[in-house]
């Protein structure tokens, strides 16, 4: 008999921080890229407006990002090259090196010589490809945060459950009527869940 089983996936890859330029050169052109971890298309935005004042005599901002732990999203962009010849190939790189929440951006100075769409697309999955073997990557879990409200005297019980379940004090308040916010990882949710419910002296809720 053979038995098969899912684990369920709680983790993710991603940067822990913006990586230095790398450059890469090809028939005098220049290609610099750059690595940025991002919460959302908004820090996208914020990103590449800082290096098109940085770089005010570049030519293309071509770049592509993907969001999300679970439910994941991403955008490649060309910034003007020929269709698909900068922003994928920097795209199969985040998917290569398997990250969310980060943008990667190569930033290309024009030499003056075409490279055609061939090395258009090995330019800028090299360019990408550099910027993310420099990155520090970690791996993180996805978590869920639960929401206790208890009698000041349920304290000390309420804080062995946090030892014992290894769950991450979020937010809490103290007074006649306690508040805390508490996560664990995905994993042990429905087992933090079936503890929760068996204490008739607590109430909680699980929250975004």
């Amino acid at each position: 008999m053979v038995l098969t089983y899912c684990v369920l996936k709680d983790t993710y890859r991603t940067i822990a921080a913006p990586t230095a330029p790398v450059l890469f050169k090809e028939k005098q052109s220049k290609f610099l890229g750059y690595a940025f971890p991002v919460a959302s298309e908004a820090d996208v935005k914020t990103h590449l407006e800082q290096l098109r004042k940085e770089h005010v005599g570049a030519v293309h901002f071509c770049y592509a990002y993907q969001l999300g732990a679970e439910t994941k999203q991403y955008r490649a962009n060309d910034d003007g090259e020929p269709s698909n010849s900068a922003g994928m190939p920097i795209y199969g790189q985040l998917l290569s090196f398997d990250l969310t929440n980060v943008v990667v951006v190569v930033v290309r100075y024009y030499g003056g010589i075409k490279l055609g769409v061939g090395g258009l697309i090995a330019a800028y999955r090299t360019t990408a490809q550099l910027a993310l073997e420099t990155a520090q990557i970690e791996e993180r879990t996805i978590d869920v945060t639960f929401k206790i409200s208890f009698d000041y005297p349920m304290l000390n019980k309420v804080m062995r459950l946090v030892k014992e379940h290894q769950l991450t004090i979020i937010h809490q308040s103290h007074a006649l009527r306690c508040e805390m916010h508490v996560a664990t990882r995905k994993r042990n949710a429905e087992k933090l869940q079936g503890t929760l419910a068996a204490w008739h002296e607590i109430s909680w809720e699980s929250i975004d």
